[in-house]
């Protein structure tokens, strides 16, 4: 069958490609047609256009490239009909996909499966509406969601597992496999400057971190804007810790020189490609919310989440009268209560940072915090995401295609 895939920033071309591999495993003549990125066209197929002419961020890029949108907009619609795929696969990026839906749902009779729901649960509820008129069948990598769509708005779902547990399950069952310990004295210089492709960064299963090394893992956003808001904080943060390595994690398509305008000077190390490594040799981190609080959790590294906001004490008084969930990072999300703290808007200080942060490198807070990930790992479960999307995606197809 024809897959005609849509994903607009760098985590979807991840997940997408995923995905998109274990379509070929349950469906041989898969074929695909994509807006997407290098990970999607490295699994085969014809890449239309790079999410990098698509990834508008903010009401202020968007206005300023509202014609480039709306030009590819427009080519997308233009390119599914012109190739008629068996079906259009959404992989969240709402307000592009969502447009694409509604225009697929009226004009053809190509049926639209999204992968990755949008997150309306946090945001723009109402857009409800649009998914139950144009989305014929909706894949969650959220098990809270399944509440929020299937009881509060009776949209029946299907919940396929967490593609960022199964990345990270299949990363530590390799490293298990093939393990390679960390040589004793090894300092971070070296570990900077290794290629994760190595796979020299390997310990065995711990309380968060490797003893023999100390090491505070920072992680402060994947868009520039989110790195120049939060990184200089945590890193003020971290000179109260002189006795621990600070490792940067680089985010991809962020170029090596616009780190080092807030690095120079400092203690701190940029890796690149290699978070998976730099977290399974953590001992705690600062994190700018998003997947990576997930990744972290996953990881056993007790976290302090950081977001820092322009106008903090208006942004934290919208929050709380705004937004309809109580948390912002995933962790905290799918365990429906507060596992790491969240210093957002008006609690983000570089004070606040670093007395978490203690609290968690070696006090009271790093056990309860690995405890509450235990019971996140449990209520994500064990499914693995892309082959679980991509059987019922297969056998919905092949079901529609034999009432035809």
């Amino acid at each position: 069958m024809k897959y005609y895939l849509i994903a607009g920033e760098a985590s979807g071309d991840l997940h997408a490609s995923h995905l998109m591999q274990s379509l070929k495993q349950a469906d041989r003549e898969a074929e695909f047609r994509f807006f997407g990125g290098d990970l999607m066209a490295g699994v085969g197929g014809t890449l239309v256009k790079h999410y990098r002419e698509l990834a508008y961020m903010g009401f202020v890029p968007v206005l300023l490239h509202l014609p480039a949108i709306l030009r590819n907009m427009k080519m997308c619609k233009q390119d599914i009909v012109s190739w008629q795929p068996d079906v259009v696969i959404l992989v969240d990026y709402p307000g592009f996909n969502l447009d694409i839906a509604k225009f697929v749902k009226a004009k053809t009779q190509i049926p639209v499966y999204y992968y990755i729901a949008p997150k309306i649960w946090a945001w723009k509820e109402y857009r409800i509406k649009n998914i139950r008129r144009d989305v014929d069948e909706l894949f969650s990598i959220l098990p809270f969601e399944v509440e929020f769509f299937e009881g509060k708005h009776h949209y029946p779902i299907h919940y396929v597992g967490n593609p960022t547990a199964s990345e990270v399950r299949k990363y530590l069952e390799t490293q298990q496999t093939h393990p390679q310990p960390l040589p004793m004295g090894r300092g971070v210089d070296s570990f900077a400057t290794t290629k994760s492709s190595e796979g020299s960064i390997y310990s065995p299963p711990s309380q968060g971190g490797v003893g023999g090394e100390s090491l505070i893992a920072l992680l402060a956003g994947s868009r520039r804007q989110e790195i120049k808001d939060n990184l200089p904080a945590m890193i003020e943060a971290c000179e109260g810790f002189p006795d621990y390595e600070l490792v940067l994690a680089g985010a991809p398509g962020i170029e090596d020189e616009y780190y080092q305008k807030f690095i120079e000077g400092t203690r701190v190390r940029l890796v690149k490609n290699q978070t998976f490594d730099l977290l399974r040799h953590a001992h705690a981190a600062l994190v700018t919310s998003g997947t990576a609080t997930l990744e972290t959790a996953l990881f056993r590294v007790p976290q302090v989440v950081c977001y820092e906001t322009p106008l903090p004490r208006l942004i934290g008084w919208l929050r709380k009268k705004v937004l309809s969930v109580k948390y912002i990072s995933l962790v905290n999300l799918i365990a429906d209560r507060e596992v790491v703290t969240e210093l957002v808007a008006d609690t983000f200080t570089v004070e606040n940072i670093r007395r978490e942060l203690r609290r968690i490198l070696d006090g009271p807070d790093r056990q309860r915090m690995l405890d509450g990930y235990d019971e996140v790992a449990r209520r994500l479960g064990e499914k693995n995401a892309p082959d679980e999307a991509a059987r019922l995606m297969v056998s919905l197809l092949n079901q529609s295609n034999t009432k035809q």
